[in-house]
């Protein structure tokens, strides 16, 4: 048995700040909506790739679009892979500079847990994915298993109605930023294969004006967007996957307000402006082109789940994400000597740990990046990835859903909290908060 918690012990999963927890709030309503959107677009997707028309789904997905004169003759799936998810990839750039530059994570003591919950959450998930493909064609693709998908995340929370604490919410969602920006990171550095220097130091011009007008708090689209365009267009010439050029465009926005005042600052401004697009438009049609794998006939689900690849990428996602979570938020705790906020259990970080092997999104970018659309061992991903995503959902929510009624009495104990001393008051944040 441990010591019993003092006023100076630190706590694991505290209440944060409470304009953080209202922000966060905000956030996570605009991303379940979204999700519900990716289910649906991937739902739909998996339908028509399955149906007597998948001709059609084939041939809608295979369509080219754009200038050949510029390298952008696409099909409608790269196009939304390389361009809508840039929108994706803009909205996390701002969201991970605003955590840390403003957000409760710019304390290294609260930015601790969710930092190494996503490290561990990466590297065991790639470690079980190598396990199964050492040595085999498909180790390329052993990045995979390691992204969490938020957006089908709190999907799942909103299906299975749970009354998950803010602070879990909050700890899933920064979770999932810390984890996007290494699966950014990762892209760049690892699925770049062939590199051309002169379009990326070009890139660096439109990158640089944009930059100066939103460091001068210049708001005006027709002067910011054309230079996104140019940046985008360039880094996507370079050989760099173009996603990357909307985080780089995300991280030159100011968080902080230039004068003291009522309004939110630039970067949140864009924030409210894009995430329902990104939500709303950019990820579900991404999923849409995505997720549409033919599970029928010789070489349909009964093949594939035998393939190295689709086992491998169930259980990093599976088994993987649950031990890489749980297991890094376990050693903070003993490193720290740290005791879980009042009201809580290990159950409950197995349960979030569960929900982070929910992999969609990014991981079905990677899976293309890696092995190249509509390969075998693509196909082998795609159901791979929905296998161990719908399984870690399944697990999740029979875990979160039997703690359900300690939730409710949390929330309703934080609502009492409000209601008695005050939103600015109940959600201050301790001096010794992880």
């Amino acid at each position: 048995m441990g010591a019993p918690p003092t006023e100076t012990t630190p706590r694991l999963f505290d209440r944060g700040t409470w304009p953080e927890a209202s922000r966060i709030g905000d956030i996570l309503r605009a991303e379940t909506f979204g999700g519900v959107l990716l289910v649906a677009a991937a739902i739909l997707a998996l339908v028509w790739a399955n149906s007597p028309w998948s001709d059609a789904y084939s041939a809608l997905s295979d369509l080219r679009v754009g200038p050949a004169a510029w390298h952008l003759d696409l099909t409608l799936a790269q196009w939304a892979a390389d361009g809508l998810l840039a929108i994706f990839f803009f909205v996390a750039g701002l969201e991970l500079k605003r955590e840390f530059v403003a957000g409760d994570l710019r304390d290294p003591r609260r930015a601790a847990l969710p930092v190494a919950a996503a490290v561990g959450g990466m590297a065991v998930p790639a470690l079980v994915y190598v396990a199964f493909n050492a040595g085999g064609e498909g180790l390329s693709g052993w990045a995979i298993p390691t992204a969490t998908d938020i957006a089908f995340a709190l999907a799942v929370l909103a299906v299975i109605s749970t009354h998950l604490p803010s602070a879990l919410r909050t700890f899933l969602l920064t979770l999932a930023v810390v984890d996007d920006l290494l699966a950014i990171t990762i892209i760049a550095v690892f699925y770049t294969s062939s590199l051309r220097p002169l379009p990326l130091l070009l890139a660096l011009i439109p990158l640089a004006l944009f930059a100066l007008l939103v460091q001068r708090r210049v708001r005006s689209w027709w002067l910011l967007l054309p230079l996104a365009v140019a940046t985008w267009v360039l880094v996507h010439e370079s050989g760099v996957h173009a996603t990357v050029a909307g985080v780089l465009l995300g991280f030159t926005v100011p968080v902080i307000r230039r004068s003291a005042g009522p309004g939110p600052g630039l970067a949140e401004h864009f924030e409210h402006r894009f995430r329902p697009l990104s939500a709303a438009v950019a990820v579900p049609v991404f999923a849409f082109f995505a997720a549409g794998v033919s599970v029928i006939g010789a070489d349909g689900l009964g093949v594939t789940l035998t393939d190295s690849v689709t086992l491998g990428v169930v259980a990093g996602l599976v088994v993987g994400k649950t031990v890489g979570v749980l297991g890094s938020t376990w050693l903070v705790q003993r490193f720290t000597h740290a005791q879980l906020a009042e009201g809580l259990s290990w159950w409950d970080v197995l349960g979030i740990a569960m929900l982070g092997g929910i992999g969609f999104t990014v991981s079905l970018l990677i899976g293309e990046l890696a092995f190249g659309a509509g390969t075998a061992q693509d196909a082998a991903v795609k159901i791979g990835v929905l296998l161990g995503s719908l399984l870690s959902a399944l697990l999740a929510a029979v875990v979160l859903r039997i703690r359900n009624g300690v939730y409710r009495k949390m929330q309703a104990e934080e609502e009492r909290d409000i209601d008695a001393d005050g939103v600015a008051d109940v959600y201050k944040a301790g001096e010794t908060a992880i």
